[in-house]
Parts: structure tokens; C-alpha cells; sequence
């Protein structure tokens, strides 16, 4: 209970108090005189107050007082006698001029006191009271869903990303398509060699602009995606594919089948400046906090790694760097991992099919804050920007992406439509959109994470979902 409603319990039991205390009026003439309480100054202007009100003989007019309390019983007494007419009509007339009204028979020296304003007080704290918010509406279909030919049925790719210029880009087999939800257009961005390909990851640089696209050959490509215009190709850093990418500012960290995480600095030649070893099969979950200071990596080897940019160790350095956290408590491979954004520390991560849990880390303790069962394998998550809300993509038996309330993680929704688990999500820039990419071959959109709070909402909407009105699938 709020501080206000103490106030007005205590204001209630106050005046209950004060009612108890203060004896009731009993009929004039039944108790003796009884001066006043007040020993104050007898100036009439001063105000004084006492905890009761008791008449005052020398306020009262007893001759209005006699003829008020004897009046009435005389015609009690006399039922019978009916008044004429007349003789009512000038009584009527007679308390009017003469007695000007006046039907109270005590009178007080000091007028009482003002009530406590406690139902003015209710009625203020009503109205200035906020609101009750409004249930979100979360839609229970997606709102567009579109073709996506040769999608890969891959759990370890990362092959779906939204930049910050609200661009989406996609990799189908040996292509990445890009789609500009600003002008609506579609574009292809490249294709790559059946040598050098398939694509196996994607991801946004921060700016929005540039991209890196990881090869099944183990390079990765760093793209102009304003002008088209392939700017560099970073070859030796993995000996096999590069299924995980994360950005920190100019930090391109990279994460191959071959186990290691390399961080990769795009603006110098020698671009490898930092590796991370710790998993002993492929790395297929890579994610940077909000600080920049912590990354998360998962693996097929069923570690979850937390890595710390102080403790990271130099390519030519001989020893081994040394995780700040190593958290074995999943039982599948590591893919989904998302950072909080209301809370730096807090880390949630989600495993495969022989485990099905969603896990959240203090990545400060390296403690293990609680663990939910969701029954099938977990592919992706997301948390809401706005409320303290998690989204989690799923694989068999529903293939179903479920909206989680944190902390009590009781379900909100459950969102269905695909038909083949759900292996990919990116959110849009906004933070209300949710794309998902499935093994069925499909891409859904889903505005669960509310409206945009922009004016005019339709053309916010407009900007979001009507990029896809001229066409129907991706190529």
C-alpha cells in the first residue's frame, strides 16, 4: 500500500477516534451550565478552538428557544384541533418576519471548524491519479509472411539480421537479399562462388551501413551495402565455416566451426587483434553486451562462455585466454543468447533440443538466476526494449514463438504459424517488429512488441509492413 492511502487509513481512525471521544449533544436544559473550554483571551475576533462545541447561554435567544420546543407539542397534543387556514398561513407568515427562519434551538460562540478536507483529498488522489494502462494487444498471427526459397535448415547458422537503418538482410543459400523499409525497395546484395559458399551468417556493423557476411570457406566479407561495393575479405582467421557474428563499434568478432572467437579490428590490415579459445566444437551463438565490455559465446559443446575485453589475450601471446565464466549447466548446444537492455548484467540463454531450458546469468557472479523448461528446442530470444518481456523461438513439437513475462516467465502468447522450427529472429530498430525465418521456408513478421510510438502512427506502420506490399516473396 502506498504512502497516500497510510494518510488516509490514518485519517479515518483519527476521526473515528475523535467521534468516540466527543459525547453526543443530549436536549437543552437536561445538564447544567458548563463554561466555556477555551481559557484564552475573551476578545471575540480571537479564534480559539476546543476539542468540543458546548452551547452558550448568551448566544441564544430563549424566547425563540421556549416557543420552538413548545410549539410543535402543542399540536401533538392536540391532534384533533386542526388549524384553520388562516391561523396556518399566519403562522407561516409569522416565523418568516419575526423569527427570520431560524429553527436551531443551541447556538455555539465559535463557529466549528472546517472538516477534514479527507473526501477532498479522495477525489484529488482520484484524479490526479494515473491511468490504468491499457492490456497491449498481441496479435496471435503474423501480419505478412513471405516465401524464403533455400533457406537453410541449419541450427548453427546465424542467417537473419535488421540493421539500425531498418534494412533486413537474409541469406538464401549463396545470396543475401536486402530489403529497405524506408523506400520499400528489394535488392541482392551478392552472391557468392559454390567454392566460397554457402552464406552461413550475416550481420549488421552498427552504423547501419556496412555488413559482414561469413562463408562456408571460412572467410568473411565486409560490404558497402550503399554503394554495393565489396570492401574487404578477411581470409585465415577460421580454418572452417564462420556460423557466429557480433559487432563492438569497429570490433567485428567472428566465431568458426573450428572453435575459436577472433576479434577482428576492420580498419587495420593485420585485422586479427584478439582470440578467445575455450570451446572445443563449433561456436554458434555470439553476442556483445550493451556496454561492450562482456561477450557471450555458445557452443555445440554445450558451454556457455563469458569473456571479459580485460582478459582477453593477444594473437602472439602464448597462453591460452582465460574465460571470466564458464557455465556448463546446459545439456544441448548454446545458439540463443540475448543481453538484457534493462539490466547490463543479466543474461539470458536458451539450448537445444536434448535440453529445451531458457537460462538467466548474473555474468557479474556467473550465477545461475533461474531456469525455465519450455519443452522443445530453443533457437532464438529476444527481450522487449520497452517492457521486461522475453521472446523465444522453438523447434518441434510446436514450432511456435512464445512471449515469456520476466521475471515470473509466465506465458503472455504463444504465436504460431510456421510449420518447421523457427531458427531465426531479428527485431527492428524500433523495437516493436519481430522478423522470423523458419525451416518451412517462410518469413513472418509480427509487431508483438507493441506499435511505434512515432507520429503519424500510419505512416509508422507504413514504414514497417507496407515495404512488402508490391510483392509476395523474396525472389
Amino acid at each position: 500500500m502506498d504512502a497516500g492511502s497510510n494518510s488516509i487509513s490514518s485519517q479515518k481512525s483519527g476521526s473515528r477516534r475523535a467521534a468516540a471521544q466527543r459525547p453526543p449533544f443530549q436536549e437543552a436544559g437536561s445538564r447544567p451550565y458548563m463554561p466555556p473550554l477555551s481559557t484564552g483571551s475573551r476578545n471575540p475576533s480571537a479564534k480559539c478552538y476546543g476539542d468540543r462545541f458546548i452551547p452558550e447561554r448568551s448566544a441564544m435567544d430563549m424566547d425563540l428557544a421556549h416557543y420552538l420546543l413548545t410549539e410543535p407539542r402543542k399540536g401533538k397534543e392536540n391532534p384533533a384541533a386542526v388549524a384553520s387556514p388562516a391561523k396556518e398561513a399566519y403562522r407561516k407568515l409569522l416565523a418568516e418576519k419575526l423569527l427570520n427562519n431560524r429553527t436551531r434551538i443551541l447556538a455555539f460562540r465559535n463557529k466549528p471548524p472546517e472538516p477534514e478536507n479527507m473526501l477532498t483529498d479522495l477525489r484529488s488522489d482520484a484524479v490526479q491519479a494515473k491511468p490504468a494502462k491499457q492490456r497491449r494487444h498481441i496479435p496471435q498471427s503474423s501480419e505478412r509472411t513471405l516465401d524464403a526459397p533455400e533457406l537453410a535448415d541449419d541450427y548453427y547458422l546465424n542467417l537473419l539480421d535488421w540493421g539500425s537503418s531498418n534494412v533486413l538482410s537474409i541469406a538464401l543459400g549463396s545470396t543475401v537479399y536486402l530489403w529497405d523499409a524506408s523506400s520499400g525497395s528489394t535488392s541482392e546484395l551478392v552472391t557468392v562462388d559454390d567454392d566460397y559458399g554457402p552464406v552461413t551468417s550475416v550481420s549488421w556493423a552498427p552504423d547501419g551501413r556496412h555488413i559482414a557476411v561469413g562463408l562456408n570457406s571460412s572467410d568473411v566479407q565486409l560490404w558497402d551495402t550503399t554503394s554495393n561495393r565489396l570492401l574487404r575479405t578477411l581470409r585465415g582467421v577460421h580454418e572452417l565455416r564462420v556460423g557466429s557474428l557480433a559487432w563492438n563499434n569497429s570490433i567485428l568478432t567472428t566465431g568458426g566451426m573450428d572453435g575459436k572467437i577472433v576479434n577482428n579490428d576492420v580498419r587495420i590490415r593485420n585485422n586479427v587483434v584478439q582470440t578467445y579459445h575455450g570451446h572445443e566444437q563449433e561456436v554458434c551463438g555470439l553476442k556483445w553486451s550493451g556496454s561492450g565490455q562482456q561477450l557471450a559465446s555458445g557452443g555445440n559443446d554445450n558451454l556457455l562462455h563469458i569473456w571479459d575485453v580485460s582478459m582477453s589475450s593477444s594473437v602472439q601471446s602464448a597462453g591460452r585466454t582465460q574465460w571470466l565464466h564458464r557455465l556448463q549447466d546446459h545439456l544441448a548446444a548454446v545458439k540463443a543468447l540475448a543481453w538484457c537492455p534493462f539490466q547490463s548484467n543479466l543474461l539470458a540463454s536458451g539450448g537445444g533440443g536434448g535440453d529445451r531450458c531458457i537460462k538467466f546469468w548474473n555474468t557479474h557472479t556467473g550465477a545461475c538466476l533461474n531456469s525455465v523448461d519450455t519443452g522443445s528446442q530453443v533457437c532464438a530470444l529476444l527481450w522487449n526494449k520497452k517492457e521486461k518481456e522475453l521472446l523465444s523461438s522453438h523447434g518441434f513439437t510446436q514450432n511456435q514463438l512464445t512471449l515469456w513475462k520476466y521475471p515470473s516467465m509466465v506465458k503472455m502468447a504463444e504465436l504460431n504459424g510456421h510449420t518447421s522450427r523457427v531458427l531465426f529472429m531479428a527485431q527492428s530498430p524500433d523495437g516493436c517488429t519481430v522478423a522470423s525465418a523458419a525451416a518451412d521456408e517462410t518469413l513472418r513478421f509480427w509487431t508483438v512488441f507493441g506499435t511505434p510510438e512515432v507520429a503519424p502512427k500510419a505512416a509508422a506502420k507504413a514504414s514497417h509492413t507496407g515495404i512488402f506490399n508490391s510483392f509476395n516473396h523474396i525472389r
